[in-house]
């Protein structure tokens, strides 16, 4: 890659305690998303973002970004949650076009391409599994979410947990994150005025490694943020400029 180049596409991924998967996914992704259109034009990144791993993870992501220069690397101290890993990703990515995905294996890179077509007409397009293959507990939890979720916030969204998902650059650098705020991305952009669709993506079970979530720290913790979401919704404030005097520039952020 030549990194004089903007890319034109960023894939964030957190990472914790996948060591197994690192390898397979880069391989994946690499030949995947090297072929698409956009690939030939211009370069892609891959960026890393080890949240704290212990099995060794750290290591492994170096030297896949000494062997391929598609690969960055963000190493965090401890860790901090998913939450902060996307937004670690988000403040070094370099493209106009980012794109979310889990290091579990559990998605196609190829879905990537069903996704993009629609941001010609969204702002943020969110991935839908169409044949969930977790566990029992884990879909479970992620039903009960759903339904308080969407009865508070009403974002519209059946499955915010796919981690599968295509940002306009303007939305990541506009909506505010906090601890557990993953999960409400699609609130969180339509407050701000963004628009959000959803399409269906294809899931495949886990291969190496154990979930992060259960009940514990699926639905009780986001019944506190979903509180937070909804106070957030009810005082965001959006405005437009209709004009400014001549000596204006353009806002930076």
């Amino acid at each position: 890659m030549n990194f004089a180049s903007v890319p034109w596409l960023s894939i964030v991924i957190p990472i914790k305690d996948e060591r197994d998967n690192l390898h397979p996914l880069t391989t994946q992704l690499l030949k995947t998303v090297g072929q698409f259109p956009e690939s030939q034009q211009a370069p892609f990144e891959i960026i890393f973002v080890n949240d704290g791993s212990t099995d060794g993870s750290g290591p492994i992501l170096d030297g896949l970004a000494a062997q391929y220069p598609e690969v960055r690397v963000l190493h965090l101290d401890r860790c901090y949650g998913q939450t902060a890993a996307f937004d670690a990703g988000f403040r070094y990515a370099r493209a106009e076009i980012i794109a979310t995905m889990d290091g579990d294996l559990q998605y196609e890179p190829a879905d990537i391409a069903t996704l993009l077509p629609h941001l010609q007409e969204y702002d943020l397009v969110c991935g839908r599994r169409e044949r969930r293959l977790d566990h029992v507990v884990r879909r479970v939890s992620s039903r009960i979410a759903f339904w308080v979720r969407n009865a508070v916030v009403r974002d519209g969204i059946t499955d915010t947990g796919c981690s599968l998902k295509l940002f306009r650059r303007a939305v990541v650098e506009q909506i505010p994150l906090f601890t557990g705020m993953h999960r409400f991305f699609p609130a969180l952009a339509q407050m701000y005025g963004f628009t959000v669709t959803e399409v269906p993506v294809r899931h495949f079970p886990r291969a190496h490694g154990q979930s992060k979530y259960g009940i514990g720290n699926r639905l009780f913790a986001g019944l506190y943020d979903l509180i937070a979401v909804r106070w957030m919704q009810s005082r965001c404030y959006r405005f437009r400029i209709v004009r400014t005097s001549p000596d204006f520039r353009q806002p930076h952020r």
